[in-house]
């Protein structure tokens, strides 16, 4: 029997969404299936580029229909941008492969450039490619410099006519082999500063765009292009001044957000593999799972990942209600892209000690789901970028929540327009947040919720008496630990608010805190052993340990569900 809360193929439908996305998902469930997993394998062995993936794509309208908002949709009824559907198709890429999710992410990140200017003819232009299948390109990052946009040497000579002669070099450029239109950052050599900034597009198939390389070993196509007096017209010109360093950054916070579903994906088929072998290898007379330490491995790994999916699926709520007035998502998206992805390193890692040499062998999804997780929270900026973002929120989130219109689950048909007007980027201490107490309230009869509460309340104590001062404001090793300990708050507020909206079993919420527990433990002993750490948050630390509710019962009913995994899915060869 399938389980409700992890993606299988073989029962997926979507019936929650309209009658075209429902279609879009399914047939390309039934691609993936078709293809069969030797075929996925081998083209990942071999890095094949994914030109058969691209040309399905293209005639389903795929992409043309998941990414074009609609403003630039024509009165087409199935084009927007719905965060939604995007989610779940981040999933089902990342349950077959992160080569494909990637060459989708890279185009997102391509589009939002181009969906948050004003230029007419660039837009129009990029709904057309769309619907010819054409894949597109984020030319943010530098081989010197990373993505710090404030030291780019992409420079903008000006021709004189209106337009520019564009020289320099990207590196790190997703589909930067293909992309009919690359969105490509740089400076004008006429203005210093902010005013000089502009985001304009590029054309990869250009005499004056110099492909390099690729700078991976793998069927993802993470370029090195260069410009060399490339010609950009008024017309090919998306963002001038303030307004293109804007745009890089809340691109950033639209297509940040995806990492966090492709990661949920990546554990559930590995999940599938693991428990099925483990199930079924027979060691000393007796199931591989018959040993305890193999069933808290697993279990954990199965809440963790629930915990993942509920946490995402709530973020994707706040996303679709932000505004002007609400842009709680600016704390809940670093959140999906930092925590959930580091749960997904967890959830690999507790199946891998499981499943042991099995999980290197070629003909196994594991093998390569052991690397790709790895990947999610590099992208889009690091772990510790992230956790530095997120810090920003701390206090006010804590200790000074308002009242914020409730937030439904927003799975309805409406276009996310907002996400290409989000403004400047800029203002997060201003963010105001709800309180998070009542979602764990709601759950306080629950064991382990009320244990991590008075984790959390402990929490606040900290940030109120025992937070860091001047000097250790800038010791960055320190204040990570605090954020970590700070972003499982978060984590287990809105993984508290999706279980109420979809009636989680209890079991499963119990013993996933239980995990939470251990986690908000283990982060109190690293910071208690910081070098900056003063003798008050030493003692705060270690009187922030606690034991998790022990309940074997509950376990053995979770176990349940775990084992009941074994031989549910398994991919066509």
């Amino acid at each position: 029997m399938a389980d409700s809360l992890l993606f299988n193929p073989r029962t997926y439908d979507p019936q929650h969404f309209d009658p075209e996305t429902r279609r879009l998902l399914r047939a390309t469930v039934d691609w993936f299936e078709a293809r069969g997993k030797r075929k996925l394998i081998e083209d990942y062995r071999t890095r094949a580029w994914l030109g058969d993936f691209l040309a399905f794509s293209a005639k389903e309208g795929l992409f043309a229909t998941f990414l074009t908002p609609a403003s630039a949709a024509e009165g087409h009824a199935d084009k927007r941008w719905d965060t939604a559907r995007i989610a779940a198709l981040n999933e089902i890429f990342g349950f077959y492969g992160l080569d494909y999710w990637y060459a989708w992410q890279v185009t997102i990140l391509g589009l939002g450039p181009v969906w948050q200017s004003d230029n007419a003819e660039a837009r129009a232009r990029a709904a057309e490619l769309l619907s010819q299948g054409e894949v597109f390109a984020f030319g943010l990052s530098e081989k010197t410099h990373g993505a710090d946009i404030y030291s780019t040497d992409m420079l903008l000579e000006p021709d004189g006519d209106g337009g520019f002669r564009a020289t320099g070099s990207k590196y790190y450029i997703g589909n930067g082999n293909a992309a009919a239109l690359v969105s490509v950052f740089g400076r004008r050599t006429d203005i210093e500063g902010p005013d000089g900034y502009v985001f304009f597009a590029a054309d990869s198939r250009h005499p004056a765009y110099h492909l390099v390389k690729n700078v991976v070993d793998s069927s993802k196509y993470v370029s090195e292009f260069r410009l060399e007096d490339y010609p950009v017209a008024a017309a090919d010109v998306l963002h001038t001044g303030r307004a293109a360093f804007d745009a890089a950054l809340n691109t950033v916070n639209v297509g940040k957000f995806n990492l966090c579903t492709a990661s949920i994906g990546i554990c559930e088929h590995a999940m599938y593999e693991a428990v099925t072998h483990a199930q079924n290898r027979i060691l000393y007379g007796r199931p591989v799972t018959a040993f305890p330490h193999v069933r808290r491995e697993l279990a954990d790994a199965y809440v963790r990942l629930v915990g993942m999916k509920l946490f995402s699926d709530r973020a994707v709520d706040y996303f679709r209600t932000a505004g002007p007035e609400d842009r709680r998502y600016l704390l809940f998206n670093p959140m999906t892209k930092m925590k959930v992805t580091t749960e997904g390193e967890k959830v690999i890692d507790l199946m891998w000690d499981v499943i042991a040499a099995k999980g290197f062998e070629k003909d196994n999804y594991f093998a390569q789901a052991a690397v790709e997780i790895r990947g999610l929270p590099k992208l889009e900026g690091t772990v510790h970028v992230n956790l530095a973002l997120i810090l920003k929120f701390m206090r006010n989130h804590l200790l000074d929540p308002v009242d914020h219109p409730a937030v439904a689950t927003r799975l309805d048909a409406a276009d996310d327009d907002f996400l290409f007007r989000q403004g400047p980027a800029r203002g997060l201490g201003s963010i105001r947040f709800h309180d998070w107490r009542p979602a764990f309230d709601a759950y306080a009869a629950v064991a382990n919720v009320a244990r991590f509460r008075e984790q959390a309340d402990a929490l606040c104590e900290f940030v109120t008496t025992a937070a860091p001062d001047e000097r250790q404001g800038r010791d960055l090793d320190l204040l990570l630990a605090v954020g970590q300990l700070f972003a499982l708050v978060v984590h287990g507020q809105l993984i508290l608010e999706q279980a109420r909206l979809t009636g989680l079993d209890e079991d499963v919420l119990d013993e996933l805190f239980a995990v939470l527990v251990r986690d908000f433990s283990g982060h109190a002993v690293e910071l208690h052993g910081k070098d900056s750490a003063t003798e008050q948050q030493q003692n705060w630390a270690l009187g922030a340990i606690r034991r998790p509710v022990v309940d074997e019962a509950r376990s053995a009913r979770v176990w349940d569900r775990v084992e009941a995994l074994s031989g549910a899915y398994e991919m066509a060869p």
